[in-house]
């Protein structure tokens, strides 16, 4: 009997490595359809809430602008949770409302000029 040579020893493997090179090159060049003007951050929470289950009530993404900044508001899924405030470096600034007692975690800033709020994203789903 005649043996045959091949080059792919582990042709299981080669599929699983094209796969995985695929994927992260898919990844990698992905690019942001939500066309709103917010960091990559609040973009990335949002592609989040879109996987999970609709919330209840749906999730909302509002820019605030107050006192020359920019913060991103989120609101969190249903009773006794916080909804954050983030600033333009994705750190959170404070709670302003929710939690048990629907006030917040009691540590935004007193801000001097009226809050400008443009709801930016809001989770349409059914």
């Amino acid at each position: 009997m005649k043996k045959i040579k091949t080059t792919i020893k582990h042709p299981f493997l080669s599929s699983v490595y094209i796969l995985i090179g695929l994927f992260f090159l898919n990844a990698s060049c992905e690019k942001s359809n939500l066309n709103i003007d917010a960091p990559n951050c609040v973009q990335n929470e949002i592609k989040k809430i879109k996987i999970e289950e609709v919330r209840n009530p749906p999730a909302q993404v509002w820019k605030w602008e107050v006192d020359g900044q920019t913060y991103f508001y989120i609101t969190s899924d249903c009773c006794d949770q916080y909804n954050y405030l983030y600033n333009n470096n994705c750190d959170v600034i404070c709670a302003p409302d929710g939690g048990i007692t629907g006030l917040g975690d009691g540590n935004c800033p007193d801000f001097k000029e009226p809050i400008e709020k443009t709801l930016i994203w809001k989770d349409n789903r059914q």
